[in-house]
This record gives C-alpha cells, structure tokens and sequence, in this order.
C-alpha cells in the first residue's frame, strides 16, 4: 500500500513539473489530417470572457526543434518570449483596443506543416475555442518560414490568413514560388526579417515580397539586419519595434 502511494505521488509530482515547465501553455493534441493527430502549445488569456472571440496567432517552429518534445518549442520565437515571462498583448493602432491572442505553437515531426496540415489544424481549434476567424495571424522562422510562405501562397489556406510575420524563410515548393498572386488576391499583408549575412534566405525574402508586389504593391515589408541564419529573438521580443510597432501590433491592423 505504501509503494501505491508513494508512486501515485511520484506520478503527480511529474505531472505537476511538466506543467509548470511549459507555462503559461498548455500541451493539447491538433489534428492535423482525418487520422492524424501532432502535439501542440497552447496559450489561452487568463480570463476569457463569455461569448468575446480572440485572435489567433500560430507560430511555427524551426527544423531542430521537431520532433516529440514540446519542451523545445520554448528555444526559439513566441512560445520562448512567452515562457520567460513576455506579454504579447497589444493594442491596434487602428481602433486603438487592446487584444490578448490565444497562441498555437504545433510541434512538427519532422521539418515542418504544409497548408494542407494547417487547414485541418484550424478547422479543429475553431471548434474548440473562441477564435475571431477574420483575425489569423501566422509567423515562423526557417522551417517555420516555409510553413508561412506556403500557406499564404495556398489557394484554399490564403483566404483565412489575415496577415503573416515570416522570418528566414527557407525555399518554398515551386508551384508555390508561382503563386504570389493568391497572396496578393487574399490582401495578406507580411512583414519579412532576413540577414545580410544569410544570403539564401534573406534571397527567399527578396524574392517572395517582390512576387508579392509584382501582383499588388503594399503588402510586404522587409527588415534587413546584420546577422547569420539566427537572432530570431531581437525580433519576437515584444520590446523591438519599428516605427512605433512591434509584430504583435503589427499584426492587429489586419484583419479578414
């Protein structure tokens, strides 16, 4: 009886340790086909208040980072901001209101998620927590920049993506290098971060905001810095701003 009980809270103290380690989210599981199912970070705001809808933002992880351990999505980008202790909340320049995001951060298998595992996994969240629909906003960094690209480049993802941050975005497939004029169709407005001394993908965000504005001019910004394939976290840091904005307020000015 004795070893039961010591067991049972040997289990509870590793349960307990596990959630306080990936504070202030929490581990869910998102489908991301009609069989398939990925873990996931989840942040909800404190105190959701009764029939309010929030925005969205998913942010997508690099390629080291996949695997089974959601503990290492707090390396890199929002989820690491947030579990220091960051608040991401802003206001919108626009309406001058305040907003919390509810934040999804999938942990991939490998690499990272097509807009076809995207579509799905918002299809699934939707249904499940108070999400404003015209209010989804993504970002990522290298792998995560591809899941950005291509998902703003998708014919079906695109028309609920109301905005994008994309940062070292690795090359995207080539029908989707052909296909800026869905992202220009779907208004979605994207800010790129690239360094001068990563010339691969600082070329992927020349590129893709010139394919951009070769259909409409307007949507796209880049930010060049002076660094390697790195330094992610100068930008996700609420702190850094450009022209008196951080991405975060950045991102609220655009909606569906």
């Amino acid at each position: 009886m004795k070893m039961f009980f010591l067991s049972g809270l040997l289990l509870l103290h590793t349960l307990l340790g596990i959630a306080q380690n990936i504070k202030p989210f929490q581990q869910i599981e998102v489908q991301i086909t009609p069989w398939h199912h990925i873990p996931a970070l989840l942040y909800l705001p404190e105190h959701l208040k009764s029939g309010k809808r929030y925005p969205l933002l998913i942010a997508f992880h690099g390629k080291s980072i996949a695997g089974t351990d959601v503990t290492k999505i707090f390396r890199q980008g929002v989820a690491k901001q947030m579990h220091e202790g960051k608040k991401i909340d802003a206001v919108n320049k626009i309406d001058g209101k305040k907003y919390e995001f509810i934040v999804m951060a999938p942990l991939a298998t490998s690499w990272s998620l097509g807009p076809e595992h995207l579509d799905v996994a918002l299809n699934d969240v939707l249904k499940r927590y108070p999400i404003d629909s015209s209010r989804i906003y993504v970002t990522g960094y290298s792998a995560g920049g591809w899941s950005v690209a291509m998902a703003v480049t998708d014919r079906h993802t695109a028309k609920r993506i109301a905005a994008a941050v994309n940062m070292s975005p690795a090359t995207i497939d080539d029908k989707n290098l052909n296909s800026f004029a869905i992202t220009a169709a779907s208004n979605i407005h994207v800010w790129y971060f690239g360094g001068t001394e990563e010339p691969v993908f600082l070329g992927n965000c020349k590129r893709y905001a010139d394919s951009t504005n070769k259909y409409k001019q307007g949507l796209t910004q880049l930010t060049t810095g002076d660094h390697k394939h790195c330094c992610w976290e100068t930008y996700y840091n609420p702190s850094y701003r450009e022209n008196g904005m951080n991405i975060y307020e950045w991102l609220l000015q655009f909606k569906k």
